[in-house]
């Protein structure tokens, strides 16, 4: 359970997109309050699923083999499959995608202003809507296998929950501790990451999509 919370974390937080717009929340009017209000909008999220996942299970996991056991598995395996089969979808129209890199870069400044004027409210919005809910579900099915009778557990669950977040809490200490550097080398990084954006995606999905359809194909026939 904790390496595939680890790699699920890892992934979530190393996914693009949310850094992106989290840039964007940061560099504008009351970014610091704004980008606190995304962050725990983001965590609110992921302790959510976490618990209505042990809610339902007890914090007692099923015994391997056991009918809730496969079907956890089995979930795991078709969230898999779907990560694989997006990442390939993906890879297959990054030609489309660089071609359409140049116009999104030209909206850029129009969506700084959109940002400026937005609420907190709007930024804890944003933060729900981004959050890559296949990867969150990834990590839901994973906690069933959680055992709250070991401390261990709550370890990895609360590790799960920080490393999921550590892009946009590290970009928020950044801003809070460096603001004048932190705007520039931000605003620097998401248009890095708005060329790449296409090539991190397909690389992410493919990688957890084919560790989690291995994994669960070698716990289910073994």
């Amino acid at each position: 359970m904790v390496l595939d919370l680890l790699l699920i974390a890892l992934a979530i937080t190393l996914d693009p997109l949310p850094i992106m717009a989290f840039v964007l929340v940061v560099s504008s009017t009351r970014g610091v309050w704004k980008g606190l209000v995304f962050i725990l909008a983001w965590l609110a999220c992921l302790v959510a699923v976490m618990a209505l996942v042990l809610t339902l299970t007890g914090g007692d996991p099923p015994s391997p083999k056991s009918s809730p056991s496969t079907a956890g598995l089995a979930v795991k395996l078709a969230i898999g499959v779907a990560l694989v089969l997006y990442g390939e979808r993906r890879r297959r129209r990054l030609r489309s995608a660089r071609e359409s890199a140049s116009c999104r870069s030209k909206t850029s400044a129009s969506t700084t202003s959109r940002m400026d004027r937005s609420s907190m409210w709007a930024a804890a919005g944003l933060a729900v809507f981004l959050q890559p809910w296949g990867m969150v579900a990834a990590g839901a099915a994973t906690v069933v296998e959680a055992d709250l009778s070991h401390f261990s557990s709550y370890l990895a669950l609360f590790g799960f929950a920080i490393l999921a977040t550590a892009s946009l809490l590290a970009a928020e200490l950044y801003v809070v501790f460096a603001p004048e550097a932190a705007q520039a080398r931000l605003m620097k990084l998401r248009a890095w990451m708005q060329g790449h954006q296409e090539q991190a995606i397909v690389v992410i999905c493919l990688l957890l999509g084919l560790w989690l359809t291995g994994n669960s194909i070698y716990e289910l026939t073994s």
